[in-house]
């Protein structure tokens, strides 16, 4: 039996070829990536798939889209899964909460995603890789996901805080992509992209834990993280969780719902 994978994976570490029996390798770049170059062995999955379409696309999928998407990846529960894309952590991000919301805790997310993979002059293919599709039987925890309402009603829990994944400019207002511009009240901004190395081909930063330590996102808080469509968003929920903060939640809905939403308070 091969020794378990981390979480978080260097490219190094993965070993070529790999187990399809054991290991599911997923590619979430763009379609036109994955047919130019993947890495050996990954499924490739379109990021729109992860995804719940108008008018609130952060959502969880439609139960019909989810377990067809996993049957397509001949998902069990044994299997683990390896994840990347081709920006940073996003889309894979996503894919893992994805995960965590099905009950399958078994999952890595390989560090830098393609641009890592490249640089450490690894091999890549082209083409298409599939698997053996399976009939899985999923269901839902809702353990890593807070509704706008759970939300409302926790604005003024202490215990709680809102990290927001997107730019400053939409924090602050300045850029407006719904019917009311701002952010939840009392949400921290760091944006996604802030914690990616751009010298290490889009690693996770090595000074994260402390980044955010600084900013009061912290282990000990209930944290709740969001952008405008929980992609971005992907990201930051996933570092919380390779951080191993216990209380992580994920506001699908996101600014999607909270800025065109009649009865949620914004600020400035």
């Amino acid at each position: 039996m091969t020794e378990k994978l981390p979480r978080l994976l260097e490219p190094e570490q993965l070993a070529m070829p790999i187990d399809p029996l054991r290991i599911r390798l997923v590619d979430l770049c763009p379609n036109e990536q994955y047919a130019a170059a993947h890495i050996p062995g990954a499924v490739h999955v379109d990021p729109m798939l992860t995804t719940a379409g108008a008018p609130l696309p952060g959502l969880v999928p439609a139960p019909a889209q989810l377990t067809r998407l996993f049957a397509e990846l001949g998902h069990h529960q044994d299997i683990h899964y390896v994840v990347y894309d081709d920006e940073g952590g996003g889309w894979a991000g996503r894919f893992i909460w994805l995960l965590d919301s099905i009950g399958h805790n078994n999952w890595s997310y390989l560090n830098g995603g393609l641009h890592a993979w490249h640089d450490a002059g690894l091999p890549l293919q082209n083409g298409t890789e599939r698997v053996a599709a399976t009939s899985p039987q999923l269901q839902l925890n809702q353990n890593f996901t807070i509704s706008v309402e759970q939300l409302l009603a926790n604005l003024d829990n202490p215990e709680l805080l809102v990290w927001d994944a997107r730019s400053p400019a939409e924090h602050t207002g300045q850029r407006v992509f719904a019917s009311k511009a701002g952010h939840i009240p009392g949400a921290v901004n760091f944006e996604w992209t802030a914690a990616m190395d751009p010298q290490r081909q889009l690693r996770l930063r090595s000074d994260i834990a402390e980044c955010l330590q600084a900013l009061g996102i912290t282990p000990d808080r209930d944290l709740v993280t969001h952008c405008q469509t929980h992609h971005r968003s992907g990201f930051t929920y996933l570092i919380a969780r390779l951080l191993g903060y216990p209380r992580i939640r994920a506001y699908a809905g996101s600014w999607s719902e909270w800025g065109n939403h009649p009865s949620t308070p914004v600020e400035l």
